[in-house]
């Protein structure tokens, strides 16, 4: 019996794991090998050598500061605001929360436009000079990340039984007693799991580095891009993709051991309070998190309907145009049709990948062997959500270029890669539903002669209609504005918008600067809507990163 379980959960997970490990475990140890084997001789002594070069030394110094740096910052505004939004019910909180989860969504190079506009020369900001400096990354990092501690600790934290706290209180504790007692402990897990995933996305971010840090201030990250684009040195990127994936995968491990059991959906919510006194400094902080994300957004809407200093919508009607100088070679409305059609072949392929994982490694374990082999399944397809983008796209790229692999000019190589860009965050959306599903309705409707189709539609469905939803949400925004991996494998004739947009903040002309700025609105703003639909959907298990 065991063994046939054993057999029917190998089946279920092959198709997955063949598509991992063509697109994505073969092009990453390709990438990889090419750090260690030298003209066809193994030498790891070479990586040891790029490891120690004074330039690599200051590349990874810089990322983990600014990594530091960026998941505190985001931990102080998140925090407040988490509390704010699962426990005081503010005029309008549905769409505070909205507001202030949009910039997970917003593809990176958007978030590194915005605030070059806010901090750059002629800026509201610009007096303060850190345009292109370390704190223009960092302050570009929280900003993309404070979400995600909102969307992973608020959920744990409107989970919280409120009594203990409440009886603690009437027992004459303060409130920074309560939380230090009995709060704390309980959001410890969530708080250290969004930390850890924080700290990850800003070591692996792109775009924001690329666009606000340039070749000065760079992380392993955008080293990974100038050494494989720039310097045409792929044992040093190899060197340095080995290093960060060894980071990642420390860090995977750390997030999972930390990560707070998902309640079942069906356990009722805290019903938030009215607002106290105590509440005045979350309050507080949370209306500065809104500040600090309507700024670059609206300094990004402003600049884009400025044309020589008046009022104009001439950005956007140039974006049916190349740009000054013929600066691009499709215009970038074409280029909009092409990311649209790309992030729905994505998502698609994503949801497939996702939603069968997620039936496999939430499945109840009969034996230890089961349920440790369900675990590694989720912890392996959970890898793509921290390796570099960079290695993972330029892995495709000389990795897949001969025989029936032979994919580098095919169109669904980009779909390819942004999906399993996208796949950790299906999964991770659908797993803490699935596993939320009590076993005993699944036995109950096969003692009733329910096939395995018949129980799925009977118990599962009615649960994961709206997460699937969710998924296919936050997959097509995050395909939509996927730049690293695309930045090697879209075609010059086909780029996706955001290619599109850092083509244009590279070519000079005043004209190209505010077509970029529009496409950078158009971008958010799709990004966005698809975000507050997906807010209305109101999944909790979002928040299990």
């Amino acid at each position: 019996m065991v063994a046939r379980r054993l057999v029917g959960l190998v089946a279920l997970a092959a198709g997955p794991l063949v598509v991992l490990t063509l697109f994505f475990l073969l092009p990453v140890a390709g990438m990889v090998g090419r750090g260690f084997v030298v003209d066809g001789t193994l030498d790891p002594v070479g990586v040891l050598e790029v490891l120690t070069r004074p330039r690599v030394g200051r590349v990874l110094a810089f990322t983990v500061l600014s990594a530091t740096a960026g998941t505190a910052l985001s931990l102080v505004l998140g925090l407040p605001a988490a509390y704010v939004l699962s426990r005081v019910a503010v005029p309008g909180r549905r769409v505070l929360r909205a507001l202030l989860l949009v910039p997970f969504v917003l593809p990176t190079i958007v978030v590194g436009v915005a605030f070059r506009q806010v901090l750059g020369e002629g800026g509201p900001l610009g007096f303060l000079g850190w345009e292109q400096s370390p704190v223009a990354v960092v302050l570009g990092l929280a900003f993309f990340n404070a979400a995600v501690v909102i969307r992973t600790v608020g959920a744990a934290w409107e989970s919280l039984d409120p009594r203990p706290g409440e009886a603690a209180a009437a027992l004459g504790a303060t409130p920074l007693q309560v939380w230090w007692t009995v709060t704390w402990p309980a959001l410890r897990g969530a708080v250290v799991s969004a930390a850890s995933v924080v700290f990850l996305f800003c070591a692996t971010s792109f775009g924001v580095v690329l666009t606000l840090g340039g070749v000065r201030w760079a992380t392993v990250e955008t080293e990974i891009y100038l050494l494989t684009t720039t310097l045409f040195d792929l044992r040093a990127a190899a060197a340095l993709s080995i290093l960060q994936l060894v980071v990642v995968v420390a860090l995977l491990a750390l997030a999972a051991r930390s990560r707070t059991p998902v309640a079942p959906v069906a356990r009722a919510r805290t019903t938030p309070r009215r607002p106290r006194v105590s509440d005045a400094p979350a309050l507080a902080m949370t209306a500065l998190l809104l500040l600090f994300v309507a700024v670059p957004l609206s300094g990004l809407v402003i600049g884009s309907l400025r044309v020589r200093g008046e009022w104009s919508l001439g950005n956007y009607r140039a974006l049916a145009g190349r740009g000054e100088q013929e600066a691009l070679l499709v215009p970038v409305t074409e280029a909009l049709t092409a990311s649209l059609r790309i992030a729905v072949d994505a998502t698609w392929m994503a949801l497939g990948l996702g939603l069968l994982l997620s039936v496999v490694v939430t499945r109840r374990s009969h034996s230890p062997l089961e349920r440790r082999l369900r675990g590694g399944l989720d912890a392996l397809f959970m890898l793509p959500l921290g390796v570099s983008a960079v290695t993972l796209g330029f892995g495709l790229l000389v990795t897949l270029d001969s025989g029936p692999l032979d994919l580098r000019d095919s169109p669904v190589l980009v779909p390819i890669a942004q999906a399993l860009v996208a796949l950790p965050l299906v999964v991770r959306t659908l797993v803490p539903v699935l596993g939320g599903v009590d076993d005993r309705q699944r036995q109950a409707a096969a003692s009733l002669g329910a096939g395995a189709t018949r129980t799925w539609w009977t118990v599962e469905a009615p649960v994961i209609w709206k997460p699937l939803l969710a998924a296919s949400g936050f997959a097509f925004a995050a395909s939509l504005g996927e730049f690293g991996a695309t930045s090697f494998l879209a075609r010059d004739e086909a780029p996706t918008l955001p290619i599109v947009i850092f083509r244009l903040l590279g070519q000079p002309g005043e004209m190209n600067y505010g077509m970029a700025l529009a496409a950078s609105v158009v971008l958010a703003v799709t990004t966005a809507t698809v975000m507050l639909a997906v807010e209305r959907l109101r999944v909790p298990s979002l928040g299990a990163v």
